[in-house]
C-alpha cells in the first residue's frame, strides 16, 4: 500500500479560490497521484465538522473549524461541494471516480470525540456530564457560548475549564454505554455502503480495545475494510492488531527517531531500535514523514528544503513491507511557508502554494523524486515481499564505516538482493565500507563480504547484489 493523504479543503485552494471542493479531484489530478505509485487516496476531513455554518466560534477553531470536531457523522461537509445540496452526491461521485482509476478510499472515523454543537441522536447518556459546573471557554473572542452542566473535552478532560491547547471545541463519547457502541458501529456501515473501503480511526488509542474487537469483527461481516489506527502507545500495539487493525501509526517509533537524526543529532544506528522494539509487528506500521499534524519537511522548521527530506524520506519507505504515506503537496516541497509553525493548517482556510507554483523545473524535479522512488518500492519484490536484515551490528565505528550518519540494510526476496546505504548528514558526503557477515550472506543466497559505497550529502545508494 501506498497511500495519498488529501485534505480537500486545501488540496484545490488558490489565491482565487477559498476552499477547494471535490470537482478539484479530477481524473487528471487523481491519474496525477496514481503516478507516484498510489493504491489509496485517504481524503481527510469530507465528514461534516465544525465551522461557520454550525458552530459558535467560541468553540470553534480556527476560521474553517476542526475536522475532527464532527456536527454530523451522517453528513458531507458543505465547504466541499460545488452545490451545497448535492454535496453526498457529488462525495459518491468523488468515491466512483476514483475507483475508476484502480484506486481505493479511505475517510476518517473519529470514534473518542464529537464537536460540542453536535447534530444527531446523541443524548447526555453518551457523554461524560460534569454535574453542577458551567463549561467556560477558553476562547476571549466576544462570543457567548452555554453548556451546562458541562461535558468532559475530546483529549480527556474532565474538568469545566480545558485550555487553549486542549480539544475544547469537542466533547469525549463515553464508551461505558453500549448504546455508543452501537451508533458507532452504524456510522461506520453507513459509510461503507457508500463504498468507502476503509478508516483511518482517529486517536483510535482513547477507545477500548474491546470496542474495536467487537465493531471490527461486525463491520467485516458485511465489508472487506481496511482499518488504520492512529495510535500512539507501543504497548498497545500488539491488542490493537489482534483486535482487528490492518496497520497503525509509526510515529513514536520510526518518524520520532528520524526525526531527532534531522533535528537534534540523534545517531543512524538508534533506528536498530525501531524495529527491535516492534516484536514482529514492522509489517503493521503506516511509515511517513509528513501528516497533517506533523510539521512540513520543507519548512523551515525542519529540514529547510525538500532535497534535505530524501534520505529520510527514502529510509522510511523502503525499510519494510508495510504501507508507506505521503501528504498532499509533500511532493512539491511544499513548506508552510506563510505558517508560524511549519504546518499547512487544519483549521483555517488556506492553500498550499507549491501545488500552483511557478518554478515548474524545481516542482517537477521534487515530484519525479517521489514518483521514482515510490515506482521503485512498488515494483521491486525485494521490497514488496521481501525480509529485511538489518546491518548496523556488523558495521562498527573502527570498519571505515559512520553510524553516527549512515544506516545500512539488505531487503532480499528469491534472487533479488538490495543493499540500501543512506547517508543522513546533508552536509557532508561520506565513503564508508559495508560489511556482509556470514549468517546474512547464507540467508540471501550470497554474496561479497563488503561493498565500498560512495555517498553524496544527504544521499541513499541502492546496490543490486
Amino acid at each position: 500500500m501506498i497511500i495519498y493523504q488529501l485534505f480537500p479543503r486545501v488540496y484545490g485552494a488558490n489565491e482565487n479560490k477559498k476552499c477547494g471542493t471535490f470537482s478539484d479531484i479530477n481524473d487528471k489530478e487523481i491519474e496525477r497521484i496514481k503516478s507516484l505509485s498510489v493504491s489509496h487516496i485517504w481524503l481527510t476531513g469530507v465528514i461534516r465538522h465544525s465551522g461557520w455554518r454550525d458552530t459558535n466560534p467560541a468553540v470553534t477553531k480556527g476560521n474553517a473549524g476542526s475536522p475532527y470536531a464532527i456536527v454530523d457523522y451522517y453528513d458531507i461537509d458543505p465547504d466541499l461541494a460545488d452545490n451545497e445540496a448535492n454535496r453526498m452526491e457529488e462525495f459518491e461521485e468523488t468515491v466512483k471516480r476514483i475507483h475508476s482509476h484502480g484506486l481505493k478510499v479511505i475517510i476518517d472515523f473519529v470514534p473518542n470525540h464529537l464537536a460540542r454543537e453536535y447534530k444527531g441522536d446523541f443524548t447526555d447518556e453518551n457523554f461524560y456530564i460534569l454535574p453542577n459546573q458551567k463549561f467556560i471557554t477558553p476562547v476571549d473572542n466576544g462570543y457567548m457560548y452555554y453548556e451546562n452542566p458541562a461535558k468532559a473535552t475530546g483529549n480527556d478532560v474532565f474538568s469545566p475549564t480545558p485550555s487553549l491547547n486542549d480539544w475544547y471545541d469537542t466533547v469525549k463519547l463515553n464508551y461505558t454505554n453500549q448504546d455508543t457502541w452501537h451508533k458507532m458501529l452504524k456510522i461506520m456501515q453507513f459509510w461503507c455502503g457508500k463504498g468507502v473501503d476503509g478508516f483511518r480511526c482517529d486517536m483510535a488509542e482513547m477507545v477500548p480495545v474491546e470496542f474495536w474487537r467487537w465493531a471490527i469483527a461486525e463491520l467485516r461481516k458485511s465489508f472487506n475494510v481496511i482499518m488504520i489506527a492512529e495510535i500512539y502507545q507501543p504497548n498497545l500495539y500488539q491488542s490493537y492488531v489482534e483486535a482487528g487493525f490492518n496497520y497503525l501509526y509509526d510515529k513514536v517509533g520510526l518518524y520520532n527517531t528520524l526525526e531527532n537524526i534531522c533535528r537534534y543529532g540523534q545517531r543512524a544506528d538508534t533506528i536498530s531500535d525501531v524495529w527491535k522494539n516492534l516484536n514482529g509487528l514492522d509489517d503493521n506500521m503506516l511509515r511517513f514523514m509528513e501528516n497533517h499534524d506533523e510539521i512540513r519537511v520543507a519548512s523551515r522548521f525542519f529540514m529547510q528544503k525538500p532535497e534535505n527530506a530524501y534520505p529520510f524520506v527514502a529510509l522510511a519507505a523502503l525499510m519494510n513491507r508495510g504501507p508507506f504515506m505521503i501528504y498532499n503537496g509533500q511532493e512539491y516541497g511544499e513548506d508552510a511557508a506563510d505558517s508560524d509553525n511549519g504546518k499547512t493548517s487544519i483549521f483555517d482556510y488556506t492553500y498550499m502554494p507549491s501545488m500552483h507554483c511557478t518554478d515548474a523545473m524545481n516542482r517537477v524535479s521534487i515530484f519525479d523524486f517521489y514518483r521514482n522512488l515510490l515506482n521503485f518500492r512498488e515494483n521491486n519484490p525485494a521490497i514488496t515481499k521481501g525480509a529485511f536484515y538489518d546491518l548496523m551490528w556488523a558495521n562498527p565505528w573502527y570498519n571505515n564505516f559512520d553510524p553516527q550518519y549512515v544506516y545500512a540494510f539488505l531487503r532480499y526476496y528469491g534472487n533479488d538482493k538490495l543493499l540500501i546505504v543512506i547517508n543522513f548528514n546533508i552536509y557532508e558526503g561520506r565513503n564508508v565500507t559495508v560489511a556482509i557477515p556470514e549468517d546474512a550472506r547464507k540467508l540471501i543466497g550470497g554474496c561479497n563480504e563488503k561493498y565500498n559505497v560512495e555517498l553524496k550529502p544527504g544521499d541513499y545508494q541502492i546496490l543490486n547484489l
